[in-house]
């Protein structure tokens, strides 16, 4: 039976780390089937280990599941190419590519339900709800957070749901408060479109607290939990059934988007562990290697 691998992208906040690490345990729990899970980067256990752990137990097909929201350039480009890495360090190994998690039914499911535990149901229909992404410098990524915002306004009972960004794009955190003061917000709920916790919630946290123009309450990440689980299992499934249906029309580096033309077939390069010492100290993002996208990673 083909086993699972989650690759998350790593963090600097143990609380993060170890949040994962139970989420690897739930599916586990879960699936007859071995299940691993690494990082690309910040902190352990690196993807190369995670993978050695499949191998050594006589796996040589695996199915792998990148543990990210959007589209962006983790799941376009840095998971694929330290996956490609793997595949060139050991013989005979090959994986499918699942897709990134979001926008979901699922993920909205939860979103609301990180909602509900700071608000009230009759308090609905006057907050605004803030809900913070990432941030890339891929349009497309930022898209898809604009698009969660607007699938989580609808038929909710929310006054408003508006988009933001913790790094790299606008609005941010402050901006995007000051965006739902000025439209009659009587309260508004941060709420963090992150999987686990880790620097960047905290930041967005931070920063919503210190708004001090209207009130504001701050929700959870997605966690460890079963909702959670249930997506990643559908999304190991269509990786094993062929039917990963990824959206490619506006992939920068496919298409020529106004201001982003040099990404186009860009190169690629995983990022360095630094607790995987078979590497060498390149950082990742474009020098010498081919654009592995996640829509041709299917058979490998």
């Amino acid at each position: 039976m083909t086993p699972l691998l989650l690759v998350g992208h790593g963090t600097r906040d143990t609380s993060g780390a170890e949040e994962f690490g139970r989420f690897v345990e739930r599916l586990r729990g879960r699936l007859p089937v071995d299940v691993s899970g690494g990082f690309i980067e910040l902190s352990p256990p690196p993807l190369t280990d995670a993978v050695a752990e499949l191998y050594d137990a006589g796996h040589r097909h695996f199915a792998a599941v990148p543990m990210v929201l959007v589209a962006a350039g983790h799941g376009k480009g840095d998971i694929p190419g330290a996956l490609a890495r793997e595949r060139a360090r050991r013989p005979g190994l090959s994986y499918v590519y699942g897709r990134p998690l979001g926008p979901h039914p699922r993920l909205l499911d939860l979103l609301d339900e990180r909602l509900s535990a700071v608000l009230e149901p009759d308090e609905r229909a006057d907050t605004a709800v803030l809900l913070v992404g990432r941030g890339s410098t891929d349009p497309d990524a930022n898209a898809e957070v604009h698009k969660v915002a607007r699938l989580l306004w609808e038929g909710r009972g929310l006054g408003m749901v508006e988009p933001a960004f913790v790094s790299l794009a606008r609005p941010s955190v402050p901006e995007g408060l000051e965006r739902c003061r000025r439209l009659g917000a009587r309260r508004v709920v941060v709420l963090p479109y992150f999987l686990f916790p880790g620097v960047l919630p905290d930041r967005v946290a931070a920063q919503a607290r210190a708004y001090e123009d209207v009130e504001v309450r701050c929700a959870d990440v997605i966690g460890d939990c079963d909702g959670l689980a249930d997506l990643v299992l559908e999304r190991y499934e269509e990786a094993l059934a062929g039917d990963i249906r990824m959206n490619c029309d506006t992939c920068v580096y496919r298409i020529a988007m106004p201001g982003f033309e040099d990404r186009v077939g860009a190169p690629q390069l995983p990022h360095h562990h630094p607790d995987d010492p078979a590497h060498g100290h390149g950082h990742g993002h474009g020098h010498g290697h081919v654009h592995v996208h996640p829509g041709d990673a299917r058979a490998r």
